[in-house]
């Protein structure tokens, strides 16, 4: 998994490349979501365009930085998402948990 961040909309987005399945740069990603809570950035949108394949490690991943920005009164949301993911989100019933927008433009909005 490798990862790109940008801003847009006063909204930090982390395009994710390749597979979502942790590893070392699962800190990494973590790390971007520290930084922008002491930026008080607290909108991220994750932008899984290019993820084609997503395991349990992947969705934990999804799940505390969801966590660690709602802790922090912010918010997490998912945009981009193929068919494969979005039925890998739907079967552990994740699809109840993020917020899920075709398009991070459409994620940026409030």
């Amino acid at each position: 998994m490798k990862f790109n961040t940008k801003e847009i909309y006063n909204a930090v987005v982390i395009e994710v490349i390749g597979k979502l399945m942790g590893g070392p740069e699962a800190e990494d990603f973590h790390n971007v979501l520290a930084k922008s809570i002491s930026e008080d950035k607290k909108m991220v949108l994750v932008d899984l365009s290019d993820v084609k394949f997503v395991n349990s490690s992947g969705l934990g991943i999804l799940v505390r930085g969801l966590t660690t920005m709602k802790t922090a009164g912010g918010d997490l949301r998912i945009a981009g998402i193929s068919d494969k993911v979005k039925g890998v989100l739907s079967i552990t019933k994740l699809t109840s948990v993020f917020k899920l927008y075709d398009s991070v433009e459409e994620a940026a909005k409030p």
